[in-house]
């Protein structure tokens, strides 16, 4: 799922280069967290954070199979 977060957020972006995303992973949950250039965080989150929910959605649909809550916060 990193790939796939990673993949999505390049086509995004202007800088695709600074694209970063870590994985912070307790017993119950996967937090994944997309670091951007300061320049192109708007364009992740989109008007009225309908590209940031697109993303999530796409990401939880792809964690259907685990057994853990999935989640992707955009870190600036």
């Amino acid at each position: 799922m990193k790939d796939l977060i990673t993949v999505i957020a390049k086509a995004l972006v202007d800088h695709p280069e600074e694209v970063k995303v870590n994985t912070v992973e307790d017993e119950r949950s996967i937090t994944f967290e997309l670091s951007v250039h300061p320049d192109d965080v708007g364009k992740v989150i989109g008007k009225q954070g309908r590209i940031a929910k697109a993303l999530r959605t796409v990401v939880i649909s792809a964690a259907v199979k685990e057994s853990k809550r999935v989640s992707v916060e955009i870190v600036s």
